[in-house]
């Protein structure tokens, strides 16, 4: 099994920062993908960012795109979302979660974590 657990969220005010962190432990893969994904009240999840555990190489949503930053940590199994310039619109529960198949701009992942809350106010 795999476990997930993220951290960072809470509220901030629009145009404010905050960054979120999500630990992995358990099961182990040889290739592997990371990514963040958030649900708004009344809406469907939706892929924020996302990243290649091996190369880097990152994709993020165009609603998204220049205000997060996805990095990782390889010797901490840890992977991190940089939110800047924050909207209300941002306001959801974010989740970490794995994918073991190529794709990473997907809302098909294969493990997830509990869930983070970041508020947004105006």
């Amino acid at each position: 099994q795999v476990q997930l657990v993220e951290s960072g969220g809470g509220l901030v005010q629009a145009g404010g920062s905050l960054r979120l962190s999500c630990v992995m432990s358990g099961r182990t893969f040889s290739n592997y993908n990371m990514g963040w994904l958030r649900q708004a009240p009344g809406k469907e999840r939706e892929f924020a960012a996302g990243i290649r555990w091996k190369s880097g190489s990152t994709d993020y949503a165009d609603s998204v795109k220049g205000r997060f930053t996805i990095s990782r940590d390889n010797a901490k199994n840890t992977v991190y979302l940089q939110m800047n310039n924050l909207k209300p619109e941002d306001t959801a529960v974010y989740y970490c979660a794995v994918r073991t198949g190529p794709l990473i701009a997907t809302t098909e992942y294969d493990y997830w974590g509990q869930g983070t809350q970041v508020t947004v106010s105006s």
